[in-house]
């Protein structure tokens, strides 16, 4: 089987393709990198050299039809919602048909419900969004903080991203999690990730579902789906 993990980061599991692009991932591909890090702490984590470097907002470098599994999670909310379609489209094409993509991304609708019951101030919502830099680093680590930090670009609920599925050709539904079709999901579903997250799970079912969409880089989004539901940025 070709299971493919995108956006693994620290994490590797044996027998997966294990892919990332962050900084540190490159450069756990130099002589002495895992001693220096752990010297000066650059990054908060110990990068495998043995991960897959590519730019997941390119076209994806396997043939279609070629994969058994997709697991993502925490990747697709860094993406602006331009790329994160263009992520899900080609995740789409590399599945076999009745291929298995799971998905985990925050919840949007658990920061909105805690904002509303009082729980978050507004400046604490807008820091539990992911999308500033640097926030409680010393000043050096500041600088560094976009060479490093990767700041959330898009967010989702549960019937958004269940829906934009749907409409690439995927079955999908929300899942709780270590709650999948995938076999061993335990060994690469990290718990702490699953806590206050989307988990949506589907199947390619219909091979030529994505035919209708000529052109998926557009800035409108697919029909059906209004801009608000998307929650997400500007185009970059």
């Amino acid at each position: 089987m070709t299971n493919i993990n995108l956006g693994c980061g620290a994490q590797i599991i044996d027998g997966w393709i294990n892919v990332d692009y962050s900084l540190g991932a490159v450069f756990a591909k130099l002589p002495l990198f895992s001693t220096l890090n752990r010297v000066f702490h650059v990054f908060g984590q110990e990068w495998d050299p043995r991960i897959a470097l590519y730019d997941l907002r390119k076209p994806f470098p396997w043939a279609d039809d070629s994969a058994d599994v997709v697991y993502t999670s925490h990747t697709l909310e860094h993406f602006s919602r331009e790329d994160g379609l263009r992520f899900l489209h080609e995740c789409f094409r590399i599945l076999k048909p009745e291929g298995v993509i799971r998905i985990l991304v925050p919840d949007l609708a658990h920061n909105i419900a805690q904002y509303n019951a009082g729980q978050l101030r507004a400046d604490a919502f807008v820091e539990g969004l992911g999308v500033l830099y640097g926030l409680g680093k010393t000043s050096w680590k500041k600088r560094l903080a976009p060479l490093v930090e990767y700041p959330h670009k898009c967010h989702y609920d549960t019937p958004t991203l269940v829906t934009i599925l749907q409409e690439i050709g995927f079955t999908a539904r929300g899942r709780q999690p270590y709650d999948s079709e995938i076999n061993g999901i335990a060994r690469i579903e990290d718990e702490g990730r699953t806590r206050h997250a989307v988990i949506v799970e589907g199947r390619k079912w219909r091979p030529d579902a994505a035919a209708h969409c000529d052109s998926y880089d557009t800035v409108s989004p697919p029909a059906g789906i209004s801009l608000g539901r998307y929650y997400c940025g500007s185009k970059k």
